[in-house]
């Protein structure tokens, strides 16, 4: 992996859409993924990837009535370093805020849904990875159908969250899908880097598009850097549209 491939505007959308890699790709069903009588469990390293990664097709668990595990394992504190509007603590408190409305706007079942947060520091999960994959075991249970962060996504955080789920996973017995989200920025439809081989699509309708895009525009934090020291959107409107095609990947 590149050193800190999450630089610049990234790949042009236009390459993405025009991607025969992309167009050939093997669509799958969801609730193919996670049968009934199975709970899904979705790992996010911040509180927003949950929704960037899977908030389509977790509409269409919800609606099947599936039951849902969501694990925030930090509060994403770090997305403004050095800014004085959005210093740490009040990222730690409005972040989690913004998830809880993203969600309620893909139209999740907040009475019943099932939200941990874990409270590791955000951009300094590698360093007590152990932890936090024994953190994760405890939540799971055998037969779980687990989605999380790639391991090789781009971003520290993204790749131990991939690493420490994975390894719990196995531990547990849980399957383990895994979601690219920087991937979309650094990488190409040719680059061999991504294991295409593993990748599927599950298509979207329009509506859970337009509703995945509504609930993105729930993390205002991240719609917004703060000019006073430079610092850019971390969802500028070109990171927004790479994730709102009409269907999610997973690595399988």
């Amino acid at each position: 992996m590149k050193t800190n491939p999450i630089v610049g505007q990234g790949t042009p959308l236009h390459q993405w859409q025009t991607s025969s890699h992309l167009a050939n790709m093997a669509a799958i069903d969801i609730l193919s993924l996670v049968p009934e009588g199975a709970r899904a469990v979705v790992i996010a390293p911040h509180p927003d990837d949950e929704v960037l990664g899977c908030g389509g097709f977790l509409q269409v668990l919800a609606d099947a009535g599936r039951p849902l595990q969501l694990i925030s394992v930090t509060d994403g504190s770090a997305s403004h370093p050095g800014s004085e509007r959005w210093p740490v603590e009040r990222l730690s408190a409005v972040r989690p805020q913004e998830s809880a409305e993203a969600l309620r706007r893909l139209g999740l079942p907040l009475h019943s849904l099932k939200w941990l947060r874990g409270g590791f520091a955000d951009s300094q999960v590698a360093a007590r990875e152990a932890e936090l994959s024994a953190f994760i075991e405890r939540h799971l249970r055998p037969g779980d159908v687990v989605f999380t962060t790639w391991r090789e996504d781009g971003h520290c955080d993204h790749e131990a969250v991939g690493r420490a789920s994975a390894e719990a996973a196995r531990r547990v017995g849980a399957t383990l899908h895994e979601l690219p989200v920087w991937t979309w920025h650094w990488a190409t439809p040719e680059n061999s880097l991504v294991p295409w081989e593993r990748a599927r699509k599950i298509l979207l309708s329009p509506t859970q598009v337009a509703r995945k895009r509504h609930a993105i525009h729930a993390f205002a934090s991240q719609l917004e850097g703060d000019p006073r020291i430079g610092l850019p959107p971390v969802l500028a409107p070109y990171v927004i549209e790479r994730l709102l095609q009409p269907f999610e990947v997973v690595f399988l």
